[in-house]
């Protein structure tokens, strides 16, 4: 089928020409008028262009790289009728008189989820001509028709079978004008229709509407996001955005929205139309920039080469029950798709927009509904919906999806090509727009100064309805000749709005004039119904609802349209027979406010609870007159409180919930049970009628109940919107006392409690600045803890989060963190935990993120096997993925967790830089693979580091098979302890004469290479092309050919003038046993207290010895300055900074540092063994345990830090116990 647009002449020429003359208001009855008017000429000329001599043949063009267009039309402008210009001042002032509506099935506005379809903000203009938007730097359009050679009918030629091919052709060029003359009336109709329908907005009140191009501009949209749900409320999310806005990212224009930015998203189109899936979050703008898409193409703006657009908003898919065909539910929109049969050809450009995904009310099941690859075949909508998602129909169309990101995760990551993200305002669109709104200079001013002054408004005033709330109500507020008090948060500044929509509302009604702060009865009855509107859609989580819904609230359709600015009324006339209406509230967080209203108001009015009890979970305070007294130990009787009751209920059904929806709601549930917020709303809100000591009574109850909760809650999302309502009640003393102990310098030493490290955790997020680095292991705290701090990432560039005790769920957490809007994490130590390979697979989901910035990534020691290999290089195929160092060391990865890292042409391995194997338990035959990455010239591998893997000559061998190729780039290679001989070291010297230009560090230390070795290597250092920098090859020694940690190991002997007096030293000072007194001499390094020995030896470098326990025994390390007077924990093994120990005792096992304990897990056959391996590894700061049994090594527990000295083994020996060190093998 042909693409239209490119074969007319006059539809590209006419769509760019205009004539001269400013836009009048009556111009868009003109523009209909004429819309309607002209397609009968346009397709008469159409019909004679297309009937004459030079016959056109399809050229099918691909979509081109550069933004100049491959196809610009050749015609003469003489060649044609001049067009007509409907866009403007081209009627007569007789014609531009707006006629009314016709009755027609094209809607008269649009969405109302987005800003403008409900009283939102103008999307101002950039400059004062009007919105001129380019797809391109190019002035030249980015389709139009050409006429060439190619355009009309070939000559016959007489060469072989000519005349056959020539008859083929003349019937298919018959056969190709038939399908374009009959696909061109709808084409036309439906661009006719949008062009109708999409090019007003309303604007406030009922009946007002404006011109899109009057008002539009483009909003922030940004390259990014993923399909993970965000435990966060949005208000959160848009904080997180202002907090970063100064950051760099892909941006791009609304009308490239169908192009593909990365070379991936190119190869996907070559099989598949690309799918895009654009989120933002309530009234940020995604509807009305779907209008402006869809307007732009309609109007001959843009995406000309598109054939046909589809809107299919959600809100109207909710209303089609029944089953049909897609061509049927096509149809249902669009009654001109029934004269063709199908537009299901791969020659025709079809858009798709589903608009509002988060807006569905059935389930989108890919994994269970049936497929379907016939357009004509009959299904429910779901179903049609999940096929054509997933490219099973119209496989070659183009999809748009828009949604709020809690539903983005409805859609499958391999059903989406592209994820966008629209941000709404910057700082400088919000001053703008507001200077616009507010045409006085001074009071804009005035305005934008209080605005900034509030953090709460400064923020929320990205989202551009707020914005436009904001002017309306700073601008009429400061106009008043009494002024009050100016809203400073959000319950201030929506209890003024909605009185003041009432006002106005009564004003433009010519109702009888009202005190704006005591609404009439009337008004009072409707907003309270809304209220209770608002508060049962948002119990379902809709945020659009239906005249049934508004029905049950005892709403009358038509009295709700009177207050439009609050509750936004969308006439859906164009959907087949479904002639009904869809509401929603002007944003989401207003309708959070009216359902606090109304659950305040049923307690106070109606004495009702919202929340029934059987709703709420379990907790200690289910009944009203019970409460824990401050010790938290007994209870003690109350007296009911219904107030109360009603706060305790809607905390614990804010925090079962799992996406955060009612987080908001519970702030303003709280700031609402100040007196001074309940005033600003004294005519809406039923007295409490209780004394000012009862309302105090209230408050302190429920400020414990929020402190008791953040002690307990374990969700780290929940606990930070706690302290948000204990700030909304003015009850800060927790917050207050962080910051005191943060001034005192002393909060590293000081042991914080959960509920502390809450408080923390809050303080360091609320923060405008961003850290350069959080270190975990800098605060005091219990595991708990550890996992509160976590949301803090989000808020830095470099998070060192290692041996901190976290686990596969801790990375549920960080992969939420990791594609938050605009997170700035570039650096992730998560090394030592016991994450797993399930923390890996969670981990990684933030990883595929768009707008995921990691660099680094370190996962030592992480208890991974090959599977977390496979997931990694899933995550490294994200387009744009940024990270560059991958540290994966100590972990069971062997041979085939590397060939997976390394297998196919294009592996995303190529892109790594520095790439960290060492320890995983690899053998020579890895090598083969790293071989084929190093030659591949696409290899960007610039470190590779192997120590500790059982390699041996083979295997370094075959690594030097891809060295020696010019294409290795290698600057470092760590082969230290990998068991290599002279033979490997040959082997690496002809790579490195082959290939000298690169390598600058060689670390051959712990092997054996012998004499000839050292020489061979060593003569690379007088090439004058090889100039290594550091070519180390120290403790090369025979017994260096053993595997695993014992060939490091060391002779150790015990000090007898560090040995408590009860302890018997023996056999040449290598057995300890608890003793009677010994007749040592007095001697300044013996232990006083402690039973407690030292070794002679202080240990850098790689050592590992073993030792023989029997009983109660503590196996150390220490600093040579432990103190070894008292018995305070400055002396004692493991219990201060200066030590680390392993303890064994009462049959259990736990390990030590600064007096902090980590339990250690029986092992699978208990008891522990007898015989201790312990290696320390001082330059990489490792200290490993092993349990050794049947010669068998099994890790026990590994430390991790910065040593600064060397270090001495100790031991601690209880009574009738005894220590021996062994003699390594």
């Amino acid at each position: 089928m042909f693409n239209l647009c490119r074969l007319l002449d006059f539809e590209s020429t006419a769509s760019k020409m205009s004539h001269s003359g400013d836009r009048e208001e009556g111009t868009t009855a003109s523009k209909r008028s004429l819309l309607e008017g002209t397609a009968a000429s346009k397709r008469s000329l159409l019909e004679g262009t297309t009937a004459s001599k030079r016959k056109r043949r399809r050229v099918h063009q691909e979509r081109p790289d550069s933004p100049v267009p491959s196809c610009q039309s050749e015609k003469d402008e003489h060649t044609m009728g001049r067009p007509i210009d409907f866009r403007e001042g081209d009627l007569s002032s007789e014609q531009g008189v707006r006629p009314e509506r016709p009755d027609s099935l094209v809607p008269c506005c649009v969405s109302m989820k987005s800003g403008h379809s409900m009283g939102l903000p103008e999307y101002f203009r950039k400059g004062e001509q009007g919105v001129h938007q380019e797809r391109s730097d190019s002035p030249v359009p980015s389709c139009v028709p050409m006429k060439s050679n190619h355009t009309m009918e070939r000559p016959v030629s007489f060469g072989e079978g000519d005349l056959s091919s020539h008859q083929g052709r003349v019937q298919h060029e018959k056969s190709t004008q038939m399908k374009f003359q009959t696909v061109l009336r709808p084409h036309q109709d439906i661009k006719t229709k949008l062009g109708l329908k999409y090019q007003h907005l309303s604007e406030g009140h009922q009946g007002k509407r404006t011109l899109v191009k009057d008002i539009y501009t483009d909003l922030y949209i940004t390259e990014g996001g993923s399909g993970w749900i965000n435990e966060e409320h949005e208000v959160r999310q848009i904080e997180m955005a202002f907090k970063r806005e100064n950051t760099q990212e892909t941006t791009i224009k609304s009308n490239d929205i169908f192009k593909p930015v990365s070379q991936q998203q190119w190869d996907n189109t070559k099989l598949r139309g690309l799918r895009n899936l654009t989120k933002g979050i309530a009234g940020i703008g995604k509807t009305v920039t779907v209008q402006k898409v869809i307007l732009d193409w309609a109007e001959g703006e843009a995406n000309q080469d598109i054939d046909f657009m589809f809107p299919l908003p959600f809100r109207d898919l909710n209303l089609i029950k029944g089953q049909y065909s897609l061509m049927q539910l096509l149809s249902l929109y669009f009654p001109e798709l029934k004269e063709i049969d199908s537009i299901e050809d791969d020659e025709t450009k079809t858009v798709f927009i589903l608009d509002g995904l988060d807006e569905y009310r059935l389930h989108l099941d890919f994994k269970n509904n049936q497929k379907c690859y016939d357009v004509t075949e009959s299904n429910s909508v779901d179903v049609l919906l999940t096929n054509l998602i997933e490219g099973n129909m119209f496989p070659s169309a183009l999809l748009w999806i828009t949604t709020r990101p809690a539903a983005a995760n409805q859609i499958p990551p391999e059903c989406v090509d592209q994820v966008t993200e629209i941000r709404g305002f910057n700082e400088a669109q919000k001053d703008e727009y507001l200077r616009k709104k507010i045409t006085n200079p001074n009071l804009a001013n005035n305005i934008i100064k209080h605005i900034k002054s509030s953090r709460t408004l400064h923020i929320m005033c990205h989202i551009p309805v707020f914005c436009w709330i904001s002017a309306t109500v700073l601008e009429m507020m400061l106009k008043q000749e009494e002024k009050d008090e100016i809203p400073n948060t959000l319950i201030q500044m929506y209890s003024q709005f909605i009185l003041i929509q009432t006002s106005v509302k009564n004003k433009y009604n010519k109702a009888t004039e009202t005190n704006p702060k005591e609404p009439s009865q009337t008004d009072k009855e409707m907003i309270l119904k809304l209220s209770k509107l608002a508060f049962q859609q948002l119990q379902k989580g809709n945020l659009i609802f239906y005249e049934e819904d508004l029905r049950e609230c005892g709403i009358d359709v038509t009295e709700a349209s009177g207050y439009s600015a609050l509750c936004t009324e969308i006439f859906i006339e164009e959907c087949g027979l479904y002639h009904k209406k869809v509401f929603s509230f002007v944003h989401l967080s207003l309708q959070e406010f009216l359902a606090a209203v109304h659950a305040l108001e049923s307690c106070l009015g109606k004495e009702e609870h919202v929340f029934p009890p059987k709703a709420v979970t379990q907790s200690p305070f289910h009944c009203d007159d019970v409460e824990d007294n401050d010790d938290g130990d007994d209870v003690e009787v109350r007296k009911p409180d219904k107030l109360y009751d009603l706060y305790r209920r809607a905390v614990d059904q804010a925090l079962i919930s799992k996406n955060g929806h009612l987080d908001l709601f519970l702030r303003f549930l709280m700031g609402l049970s100040l007196k001074s917020n309940q005033d600003l709303l004294k005519g809406l809100l039923t007295q409490a009628g209780s004394t000012t000591q009862q309302n105090m009574e209230t408050l302190k109850r429920t400020e414990k109940y929020l402190s008791d909760k953040i002690k307990k809650e374990s969700s780290p999302e929940r606990t930070i919107n706690l302290f948000h309502c204990l700030n909304e009640l003015g009850a800060n003393s927790l917050v207050e006392n962080m910051q005191i102990t943060l001034r005192s310098g002393i909060l590293s030493e000081a042991k914080l409690q959960p509920h502390q490290c809450s408080a923390l955790t809050y303080l360091l997020l609320m923060s405008e600045d961003v850290l350069e680095e959080f270190d975990l292991k800098r605060y005091n705290r219990s595991a708990e803890g550890y996992q509160r701090f976590l949301p803090v990432v989000k808020n830095c560039k470099r998070a060192l989060l290692s041996s901190c005790n976290l686990n596969y769920e801790s990375c549920k957490t960080l992969g939420l963190a990791l594609q938050t809007s605009k997170c700035l994490l570039k650096e992730l130590d998560i090394s030592y935990n016991h994450l797993e390979d399930r923390g890996v697979e969670l981990l990684c989901a933030g990883l595929t993120s768009p707008i995921c910035k990691i660099q680094t990534l370190v996962l030592a020691r992480c208890k991974l096997t090959s599977k977390s290999c496979e997931t990694l290089i899933s995550a490294l195929r994200t387009p744009n993925c940024l990270l560059r160092d991958l540290i994966l060391s100590y972990n069971h990865l062997e041979d085939r967790g590397v060939k997976l890292l390394c297998a196919g042409p294009a592996t995303p391995i190529f892109n790594i830089r520095t790439l960290d194997l060492g320890h995983c338990g690899l053998t020579e035959g890895c090598c083969l693979y790293l071989a084929s990455v190093l030659r591949s010239p696409n290899s960007q591998i610039k470190k590779l580091e192997l120590r500790d893997n059982d390699l041996k000559d083979a295997g370094v061998t075959q690594l030097s098979t891809g060295m020696e190729d010019p294409n290795c780039k290698l600057h470092a290679l760590g082969l230290s302890g990998c068991l290599v001989t002279e033979e490997g070291c040959a082997s690496l010297a002809s790579a490195l004469r082959s290939n000298p230009f690169n390598l600058r560090e060689l670390d051959l230390s712990y092997n054996y290479p012998g004499d000839s070795g050292v020489k061979l290597l060593s003569a690379g250092l007088d090439n004058l092309q090889w100039r290594p920098e550091k070519l180390s090859m120290d403790h090369c020694e025979n017994d260096r050919l053993k595997s695993g940690p014992r060939k490091y190991a060391c002779d150790l002997t015990l000090d007898l003038n560090t040995a408590y007096t009860h302890l018997s030293v023996s056999e040449e000072n290598r057995n300890v046993t608890f003793s009677e007194l010994q007749p040592y001499p007095v001697h300044t390094e013996r232990f006083d207290y402690w039973n407690q020995v030292l070794c002679s030896e202080g240990l850098t470098g790689r050592c590992y010895w073993e030792v023989e326990r029997n009983g109660e025994v503590v196996i150390a390390v220490t600093y040579k300055g432990i103190s070894r007077k008292g018995k305070d924990d400055d002396s004692r093994l493991g219990y201060n900074d200066k030590s680390w120990s392993l303890d064994f005792y009462d049959n259990r096992c736990f390990a030590y540092h600064h007096s902090k304990k980590t339990s250690i897990p029986d092992p699978a056959s208990s008891p522990w063994p007898n015989r201790v391996g312990v290696y320390l590894d001082w330059p990489a700061g490792t200290l490993s345990f092993y349990s050794i049994s049947s010669d068998t090594l099994s890790h026990i527990h590994t430390f991790h830090c910065t040593f600064t000295e060397p270090l001495y083994p100790g031991f601690w020996v209880g009574s009738d116990s005894s220590v021996s060190l062994c003699q390594v093998k």
